[in-house]
This record gives C-alpha cells, sequence and structure tokens, in this order.
C-alpha cells in the first residue's frame, strides 16, 4: 500500500473526497502497534455551507485545526467519552472534514481487540465513529497530526477494487435542519463492518 499524497486532501470538493476515502486504509501506528482498517463508511462535512460541520458558525478552540491547509487530523470528544477522527481536506481557511465512521479490520486485529476489550472479533469491533478511534488507538492526543506522517496515515493500494458505494443522510445531525437530509454518509453496500444504518 502506499501512503497517499498530500494533493488528494487539498480536493476542493469534500463530499467527493468522502466517496473516493471509501475503499482507502486507515494506518496507525501508536506505541510501536501498527493497526490497519479499510474505510468502508465516510461523512463530509463543509465548513461554509453546512449547519451540520463543526466550523459552520466560525473557528473555536475544539474546531482550529479545520480551518488550516488539508491533510491534518481533527479528532474530538463527542459526549465527554468517544474520540471520533476526521480529515480535515481543502485549502486553509474552508474547515472542511471527513469524518472516519467505520473500518473493516485487516491488520492488528488482537491489538484493536484488546483496546475495545473484546474476545471475539464481530462487526461492532469498528463499527460507528467512536469504536473506529478506540480500536486504532486514535484520541484527542493525536488532534493535529499530520497524515503524511508515522503515527496516522491513510493509503491505498496500487491495485483498487471498485465496490458499489451507497450514498444517504448523515447520522446525528437533526439539528441542522434542511441539510440533515444532505446524502452526505457513504458506505459500501452489504458491508458488514458499516455502523447500523438509520
Amino acid at each position: 500500500m502506499n501512503k497517499i499524497p498530500l494533493s488528494f486532501y487539498l480536493n476542493a470538493d469534500v463530499v467527493q473526497v468522502a466517496k473516493q476515502l471509501i475503499g482507502k486504509y486507515l494506518c496507525t501506528c501508536i506505541d510501536d502497534e501498527l493497526t490497519i482498517g479499510k474505510i468502508v463508511e465516510t461523512e463530509a462535512y463543509c465548513g461554509e455551507t453546512d449547519k451540520a460541520c463543526h466550523a459552520h458558525f466560525g473557528m473555536t478552540k475544539r474546531n482550529k485545526v479545520m480551518f488550516e491547509q488539508g491533510g491534518l487530523a481533527y479528532i474530538y470528544l463527542c459526549y465527554g467519552i468517544h474520540h471520533l477522527f476526521n480529515v480535515v481536506t481543502n485549502s486553509a481557511g474552508f474547515a472542511d472534514a471527513v469524518l472516519i465512521r467505520a473500518v473493516e479490520p485487516v491488520e492488528g486485529i488482537e491489538i484493536m481487540l484488546k483496546r475495545r476489550k473484546m474476545t471475539q472479533l464481530t462487526h461492532r469491533i469498528t463499527a460507528g465513529p467512536g469504536s473506529v478511534a478506540q480500536a486504532l488507538g486514535i484520541t484527542t492526543n493525536l488532534y493535529g497530526t499530520d497524515l503524511q506522517g508515522d503515527t496516522i496515515w491513510l493509503a491505498q493500494q496500487s491495485q483498487s477494487i471498485a465496490e458499489s458505494v451507497i450514498a444517504s443522510p448523515r447520522v446525528g445531525v437533526g439539528y441542522a435542519a434542511e441539510d440533515a437530509l444532505l446524502p452526505w454518509r457513504f458506505r459500501i453496500e452489504g458491508n458488514k463492518w458499516c455502523s447500523k444504518a438509520k
């Protein structure tokens, strides 16, 4: 697998990036432990036009990394419990990001099981963004990490297999009025590792 180049993250169309990330690989090396998951579900968030985006109403201490150039990690706590991992995209100032909602475990499965306090491999291990981050060792301590480095990175195979990707509304953004209906959640059709469909 080859590390995804910086140019990929600078695409001005965050919805296109979210769709293109399906089938790519999320990799981490935390405490010398390598874990890899195939991305099977994402959600797009657009700072300029999207009421569901954390950055829509301006810069805060929490979202400031979203306003930097794409290719960085935006990680935040949800309900004060779950660490959620997002990929910052677009040029500096636009505050776009893609949430990684689910991955299919590929490498370091025993490490993922230990982190998730699970004894058997089931779809629950990485179905949902909080589960993904926990399984791959991602916490807010890694906020702003450069995705060109060797701690968190995204990769692709030289020969990618085309899969059926379906679009639907995002999860848990009912507060965003009409933007809650945008079909900006992408997933591999029929993939058992995706989070539960709403």
